[in-house]
């Protein structure tokens, strides 16, 4: 049915041709989403690539700039040998979600508080199944990072804050909520890193503020694994909620979210 008659055909929009290289490029974005090429492999040479696929070599590199775009391949240029193959990347994929929500004004406390709507979520979905498995491989992290204050190892540790949220939330197995959550807390430890270099704090007070994050962190697990479900929940919910008044204090949470800083 057609939509219009903005012309005398009654066509209202072009049609658009793909163009070689885009066909190209398709093909191997294919190859590489479903595993038949993985991390570090490396394409044929260009020569034989354009022979294979009966291409000129502008076409062909046309189509290696679209994925090199796209962060699915590495181009060394006057390599003798072919582009070296990436799977797709959560750290890519933040950081163009970095520019969308840049480019509409979103808020650090935005960012924020959508963590808080995914995180206690995981908690009690957790909770409810006593981890879920998902027990001993938190309390090993746990031990980690215990070990990373014993040895003044603060910045260490901060990085394994991160790990933790996200292992949380990949002990309840599901993979689209896992990638959001992961976006979202490598936008957020991009502002964290910020915030410590404008607001520096005394080594005691960094000292203390870690030590009470640990005993948190190993309480929402101790509930979890004795399936006190509203107590687990409540428990984390405060938890962020602290967490996020301090990340967004002094004015850090009407700051729009840097991606290009």
């Amino acid at each position: 049915m057609l939509l219009g008659n903005d012309d005398d055909t009654g066509l209202t929009t072009r049609i658009h041709v793909p163009k070689t290289s885009e066909i190209v490029a398709d093909k191997i974005r294919a190859q590489i989403i479903r595993g038949e090429l993985n991390e570090g492999d490396t394409l044929p040479p260009e020569g034989q690539l354009m022979d294979s696929l009966g291409i000129s070599r502008p076409t062909l590199r046309e189509a290696f700039r679209i994925l090199e775009a796209e962060g699915l391949i590495s181009v060394v240029r006057g390599s003798r040998t072919g582009a070296k193959v990436h799977k797709p990347s959560v750290d890519l994929v933040s950081r163009y979600a970095g520019y969308m929500l840049e480019a509409q004004g979103t808020t650090i406390a935005d960012l924020y508080q959508a963590r808080l709507a995914i995180e206690p979520s995981v908690v009690r979905w957790l909770a409810t199944d006593k981890g879920g498995g998902a027990i001993v491989r938190l309390r090993t992290l746990l031990a980690e990072m215990a070990a990373l204050l014993d040895e003044e190892k603060h910045e260490e540790f901060i990085e394994k804050v991160e790990v933790f949220h996200q292992s949380l939330v990949a002990a309840t197995g599901l993979k689209t909520l896992t990638f959001m959550s992961r976006m979202l807390l490598n936008l957020a430890a991009k502002h964290q890193r910020e915030f410590q270099r404008r607001h520096a704090r005394s080594p005691e007070a960094r000292r203390k503020s870690h030590r009470a994050g640990l005993r948190s962190y190993e309480k929402v697990v101790d509930l979890i694994e004795a399936g006190q479900v509203e107590e687990a929940v409540a428990h984390w919910r405060l938890h962020l909620n602290n967490a996020n008044a301090t990340w967004t204090s002094e004015g850090e949470g009407d700051r729009v979210v840097d991606s290009l800083g």
